[in-house]
């Protein structure tokens, strides 16, 4: 896909690139666009580069033995990624997966230009170590969340981040979609959602759950 005019201006180091590194990237960063739960990266795939997320939402995950998916972040609009960019940070040494959760259009700079971008241009690789830093901090948080939080409070945690992300009281979300999220189960995500709408703090309609008492699913 072409590039639009002013795209890569919305890179947070644009304005520290040379007019060489510029040039580089306008010929060779380019557009993609994902339809949702279509794999961006992972599953022995080439090693993708930088992305950055132009619109919709990025789902970033690990997959066990058994095929179990543990969610471990995810990217909306303005966001960058480099964990898919792990042939050039020698210190990841293990596979994460990329999906898209809705309609997204990603910006890429090809691995080989980012590790170009890194090793000429200290500012780069300051983003290239903050991010990094940035997402192996959000994976910690997921790991202590499945070990040491109830499932109760995983849930209620995710259907308000889904609240304040979309504006919207509506979750149109199925339950396997849900499961992957909070990296649980789709009949223990169904049991423990036909028991927030017994306590009233759901409402369970067809295709959607409406939340209906925000504060107390806060206090959770």
């Amino acid at each position: 896909m072409a590039l639009e005019p002013g795209l890569l201006e919305r890179l947070p180091y644009w304005d520290t690139l040379s007019g060489g590194e510029r040039e580089l990237l306008l010929r060779s960063a380019l557009v993609r666009g994902y339809e949702p739960g279509e794999l961006i990266h992972g599953g022995g795939a080439e090693c993708l580069g930088m992305v950055f997320v132009l619109g919709g939402l990025v789902r970033s995950y690990v997959l066990s033995e058994e095929g179990r998916e543990v969610t471990l972040f995810r990217l909306g609009e303005g966001e960058g990624c480099v964990l898919s960019a792990g042939c050039v940070i020698s210190e990841i040494d293990f596979e994460t997966f990329l999906s898209a959760e809705e309609k997204t259009r990603l910006l890429i700079v090809p691995s080989g230009v980012f590790a170009r971008l890194t090793e000429g241009n200290l500012r780069v690789r300051l983003y290239m170590y903050e991010q990094a830093a940035s997402r192996f901090s959000a994976v910690m948080w997921a790991m202590q969340n499945l070990l040491f939080r109830r499932f109760d409070r995983r849930l209620a945690d995710f259907l308000l981040e889904e609240y304040e992300r979309t504006g919207s009281r509506e979750i149109r979300l199925t339950h396997e979609r849900i499961a992957q999220n909070t990296s649980s189960a789709r009949e223990v995500v169904a049991r423990m959602l036909k028991r927030f709408a017994a306590d009233g703090l759901v409402e369970l309609r067809r295709g959607s759950i409406r939340l209906v008492d925000t504060d107390a699913l806060r206090e959770l």
